[in-house]
């Protein structure tokens, strides 16, 4: 009988975390541990830097049912340059409890190719979660009192933008009205909550280079605007130095391994669909100056996570990746060339070259920047020799190179070729082409991601989001990146739209300023900033026994 990821990860001794530290060069004094097998850095990290400082990319097709084991990959590319005798940290975003609880899953990899403990990692972990929404439901309380008391800043309960969070999927809090039971109970007004991970704090986390850049960036959120419509801001409000101070942990790059012991670092956990999808700056600037290699992820797709990563977490960072891998499936081409799910583990090589040009559009995309881009296929059980020669072969007429990984059954050993292969393209002469620059209009940044990086032919805006741009123009606010809000599971707006589409429009219903974060977030279709749970949660498969064992989390 196979073993879950659960078991797996159970069943392998872990090193206590203090040696991991002592790999890379950290003292007991730089390190906060939290237990034995996971810790917080202490900033700024003041070693000396290594002589490479490689950063690598990892992204994928667009997410499909079938699955594509990009976290799995990611792992397992950072064991294989282990295991090659490179200095290697991996980066990772945190999990929420909200896919966690409800059908995504974790985000700890999979197989013999995870970071561990993944218990506590997809659960509580050290913390930086519930900081996060703490904090965030503080600002919220904090703008409810300062109305009740009076309201010296003459704010619009109608116009208030911040709402509150919670990091779990509920469907029920998307739209809600507060307030009421009297006048000593607030004014009544409609609020709602978001996910954890859509809060501007998390942005504001991720892309923030120390502690009084995080102040910075607080003070600077708008949180709603006034009666005759000017904006207000945190610092307004006189508490930026509260909700920092309530984030001074969370700020800490979180330390743990793989299973096969190599260092990861898992910090911040924005999603890629309805925010900018990377793990902090802080996460990967610490394991560049702790490694020869760094080996980062970007959320779902590399029209979402990845496009993201390029614009908005490079100028931020200030290094650009050195390689690109792109992660596809077998059975996710097949299903994006029209096999039903139930199917996907019959061979069929026509629907796999049919759904195939949608990793030609993600690998075309990564290429606009100038980087170096290499495909790996994660290869399940199921997969025929047949289909595998077949993706090679449509790879290679790519002008790029595919390498296949077991990574999954085989850990580190399943990637030694793609290691191999992500050391050379590294060592490649690039030149970082940028999507679009600050100075262009926010219609133009986004027709560039559209035509550019999904493949279609423009935007189209609400009447809202059209009222919107003349506000962010009088306000100075065009001039920043857009973040762009859109389904994970097509390259348009239409979740149901596979494969490589063309001729398509992306509709923006409206924008939401991320003053703090420093960019303007696209909301298009459908998308929602709080999910729900599904049908059957991943909950209801989930147990723990009286020895405190846990079962069913993956």
């Amino acid at each position: 009988m196979t073993e879950t990821d659960i078991e797996i990860s159970q069943n392998t001794p872990l090193l206590p975390i203090k040696q991991i530290a002592e790999r890379i060069g950290l003292s007991a004094t730089d390190i906060d541990p939290y237990g034995h097998t996971k810790a917080k850095i202490h900033l700024p990290v003041t070693v000396d830097r290594p002589t490479k400082q490689k950063l690598v990319l990892v992204t994928s097709i667009n997410p499909t049912p079938a699955g594509e084991g990009k976290s799995t990959v990611t792992v397992g590319l950072g064991d294989a340059l282990t295991r090659q005798g490179k200095r290697t940290i991996i980066a990772l975003r945190e999990p929420s409890l909200g896919p966690v609880m409800g059908l995504k899953g974790g985000a700890t990899g999979g197989g013999h190719a995870q970071v561990v403990p993944m218990e506590d990692i997809n659960l509580h972990f050290t913390g930086d979660m519930h900081a996060l929404t703490e904090a965030h439901d503080t600002l919220a309380a904090l703008i409810d009192n300062h109305i009740q008391q009076g309201n010296e800043l003459n704010l619009d309960p109608r116009q208030i933008v911040w709402k509150r969070v919670l990091d779990i999927n509920d469907r029920e809090l998307r739209n809600i009205v507060v307030g009421l039971g009297g006048r000593t109970s607030g004014e009544p007004r409609q609020d709602g909550f978001d996910i954890t991970v859509a809060s501007e704090l998390m942005a504001v986390l991720c892309l923030s280079k120390d502690l009084p850049d995080l102040k910075h960036r607080v003070n600077q959120i708008l949180i709603g605007y006034t009666y005759d419509r000017q904006p207000v801001y945190v610092r307004d409000l006189k508490v930026g130095g509260a909700i920092t101070l309530l984030l001074k942990d969370a700020l800490m790059p979180n330390l743990v391994q793989t299973l096969e012991h190599t260092p990861a670092i898992i910090h911040g956990g924005p999603f890629a669909n309805i925010a900018h999808g990377c793990n902090s700056i802080l996460a990967t600037h610490t394991a560049m100056q702790l490694a020869d290699y760094t080996v980062t992820e970007a959320g779902f797709g590399a029209d979402l996570g990845g496009e993201k990563f390029m614009d908005i977490t490079v100028p931020a960072l200030g290094k650009t990746p050195d390689a690109v891998v792109v992660v596809a499936t077998v059975r996710a081409l097949k299903y994006n060339g029209g096999v039903a799910k139930g199917d996907l583990t019959q061979e069929n090589v026509a629907a796999l070259l049919k759904g195939a040009p949608n990793l030609e559009r993600h690998v075309r995309g990564m290429q606009r920047y100038g980087v170096p881009v290499i495909v790996a296929i994660n290869r399940f059980s199921s997969d025929t020799d047949s289909e595998i020669s077949a993706l090679l072969a449509y790879i290679q007429e790519l002008g790029v190179t595919g390498y296949v990984t077991t990574v999954w059954a085989d850990g580190g050993a399943g990637a030694i070729d793609l290691a191999d292969a992500v050391v050379e393209a590294t060592e490649e002469s690039s030149q970082f082409v940028p999507l679009y620059n600050n100075q262009d209009s926010l219609t133009e940044k986004m027709t560039k991601i559209v035509t550019e990086i999904y493949g279609g032919q423009g935007v189209e805006l609400s009447a809202k989001a059209s009222r919107q741009l003349r506000t962010f123009a009088q306000n100075g606010w065009d001039n920043l990146p857009v973040c762009m809000a859109k389904t994970q599971y097509s390259l348009s707006d239409d979740p149901k739209l596979l494969g490589a589409p063309t001729g398509f429009t992306i509709h923006v219903r409206e924008f939401a300023p991320r003053l703090g974060a420093g960019f303007i977030v696209a909301l298009t279709g459908n998308v929602l900033t709080m999910p729900g749970l599904p049908k059957h949660p991943a909950a209801l498969d989930m147990d723990i026994d009286e020895t405190g064992k846990i079962t069913g989390l993956f």
